[in-house]
């Protein structure tokens, strides 16, 4: 039986302008023409900046159009008498969980939108205990928001929305945040509602996994939709994509690296398995000599200890407790230990709610221990003759949420900020903004007298890094850095933090991207519960995928394919794989010598 697809969502010639009265409006959106089925799973990528938060409002009527019209249903969001029936419709979760966080305990937020609706109250119980199940906050219920870390409270915010049963789920960089078990839980929970309950989904992600499954990409590029279509279509125009900034899924990108070396290998592919399967068929299966790794070499110039380094940073034994003295206690951290070396580059990985961002609050004093000791560049943060002042500028702290360090208006204001107040004369400060504006890809004469709040979230961010950074300090730590940013963005970031080491600072980087973390990190650490449970080099930390894994956490996807390799027994035990050039190197050593003695 042929089923008649039917639309939910129409949008016709689009666009939105904010400060339109302004001397500098900015053009979010330009002439956006888009059609959304019934049951459709939608993915949007772009650039950050590129008006992929700005679409997403308009979907269920948050913002009304510049020009153009957006039918949800049979209704126009420029009526407003039919806003509550197209926000009952449509569903949102943002990119920034506190911005619709209402209440002051848990389930009373999640109950908050059927409350409004009107359901009757024991199905308005049974959808706040299914959503909570659904999310894995069940346990949480009675915690105050304010006291969860940055992924429980997004975890929250898509169990709020899913309490409302909506008919269309927009994710707008929702799962940014999460750690990766938690963001594949999420991704199976909006899977299943699309494929067991019909319902639409639209994702906007920059994860380029998360829309391999996806039905139909769109591409958006300066408030325009510049390319449509399936993700194996899509993914096959590298160089396109990487035009508009964006990349491909790691296995796709393995896959064109090896295809350039042997023509005939497939660029198609999209998953771990189809490259396994694609390999099994390039590489002869030989019962009495199963193809070697070579060794690698990358993790040998990385010792586990670091040793002649002066310590800069020493957590020992450090404990923590939140609402401390009240009923309402929560112990963040149990027993965390933690040495960061002079010009180290430190990792911090551990599920969401394991401790990592209140134990790098300890550097530079916002968090004081409750057991233990935090010691910073040779000074105790407990002892009352430490000078905190002066400690901050020295150890930078760049926060989850970038929108929490921002409250200028301009945003060379906001940057300008740290620097006016250690009574630096007029020129430096500028100076040492556009210095700061430059290490984070920031153009000064574009951004600088741009409205902080017009910014995208990826935008915030490095305004956020660059009000740091241009306090000069010798330590500075980054809270989840890249989340929220587009893949060039991303890597330019990484770019500056390699640089940055190079011009003497000490880093700091909690990130749930294990790609990156094995690629720029010394050593890293693993948290689990409010404690280190492991620490490494990234060789060491990734060949323990299993203990990863129970602990929701995950290996990068070249370490995965090859645990696969393993398995079928394309290849013998080896050097761990945790980076696509060391991926490369491998296969290709595989791969061609059989080519030549076919």
């Amino acid at each position: 039986m042929t089923n008649v697809a039917k639309s939910i969502v129409r949008i016709e010639n689009l666009h939105h302008t904010y400060n339109a009265e302004s001397e500098r409006p900015v053009h979010a959106l330009r002439g956006v023409s888009l059609t959304i089925e019934e049951g459709e799973y939608v993915v949007i990528l772009g650039h950050n900046g590129s008006g992929k938060s700005t679409l997403a409002k308009h979907l269920n009527g948050l913002l009304a159009p510049t020009q153009g019209d957006v039918w949800v249903k049979a209704w126009n969001t420029k009526e407003v008498q039919h806003l509550r029936e197209i926000r009952s419709t449509v569903g949102m979760v943002f990119q920034t969980p506190d911005n619709q966080i209402v209440a002051t305990i848990v389930e009373e937020d999640v109950a908050f939108g059927p409350e409004n609706l009107g359901v009757p109250r024991a199905e308005m119980v049974r959808r706040v205990d299914w959503s909570l199940e659904q999310v894995g906050m069940t346990a949480l219920r009675h915690r105050a928001p304010h006291l969860l870390s940055g992924g429980q409270k997004q975890r929250a915010c898509i169990a709020g929305v899913l309490a409302m049963q909506p008919e269309v789920l927009v994710l707008d960089e929702s799962t940014a945040m999460l750690d990766p078990l938690g963001r594949q839980e999420v991704l199976e929970v909006a899977h299943r509602l699309n494929r067991e309950e019909g319902t639409t989904v639209v994702a906007i992600t920059h994860f380029m996994e998360e829309a391999v499954d996806a039905d139909r990409l769109i591409i958006m590029a300066e408030g325009e939709i510049v390319m449509e279509g399936t993700p194996r279509a899509l993914f096959q125009q590298a160089d396109r994509l990487r035009a508009l900034h964006l990349n491909i899924p790691p296995i796709t990108e393995l896959a064109h690296r090896i295809h350039r070396q042997i023509p005939d290998f497939p660029t198609n592919l999209l998953t771990i398995d189809e490259m396994v399967n694609a390999l099994q068929a390039y590489i002869p299966q030989r019962s009495s000599a199963i193809p070697h790794l070579i060794a690698a070499d990358a993790a040998d110039n990385r010792q586990s200890k670091i040793v002649n380094r002066k310590s800069l940073v020493s957590l020992q034994h450090l404990v923590h407790e939140y609402m401390r003295g009240t009923p309402l206690k929560v112990q963040a951290l149990h027993d965390v230990n933690m040495e960061i070396g002079e010009g180290e580059i430190v990792g911090v990985i551990g599920h969401t709610g394991s401790g990592k961002s209140t134990a790098i609050q300890h550097m530079n004093a916002l968090l004081r221990p409750h057991g233990g000791k935090a010691i910073t560049l040779e000074q105790d943060v407990n002892d009352s003759r430490t000078d905190i002042r002066q400690l901050r500028q020295r150890v930078g702290l760049v926060f989850q949420f970038p929108e929490a360090q921002l409250f200028e208006r301009y945003v060379g204001d906001d940057i300008a900020y740290g620097p006016r107040n250690l009574k630096l004369s007029r020129e430096e400060v500028r100076e040492r903004v556009r210095r700061a504006m430059a290490a984070v890809g920031l153009g000064f004469e574009e951004f600088k007298d741009r409205m902080t709040f017009s910014l995208s979230g990826g935008q915030m961010r490095r305004v956020a890094l660059a009000g740091v950074l241009a306090l000069e300090p010798e330590v500075l730590v980054l809270d989840e850095p890249t989340a929220g940013l587009d893949p060039e963005g991303r890597a330019q970031l990484m770019e500056h933090i390699v640089a940055l080491r190079q011009a003497g600072i000490t880093l700091v980087i909690i990130s749930h991207n294990m790609e990156e973390l094995a690629a720029l990190c010394d050593r890293l650490y693993v948290f689990a519960d409010g404690r280190t449970v492991l620490e490494g080099t990234a060789a060491e930390i990734f060949a323990h995928s299993d203990k990863l894994q129970a602990l929701r956490l995950d290996a990068p996807a070249p370490t995965l394919l090859f645990e696969k390799l393993r398995q079928a027994g394309v290849v013998t035990e080896g050097t761990p794989v945790y980076t696509l050039d060391e991926a490369t190197a491998q296969l290709l050593a595989l791969l061609i010598p059989a080519e030549e003695g076919a």
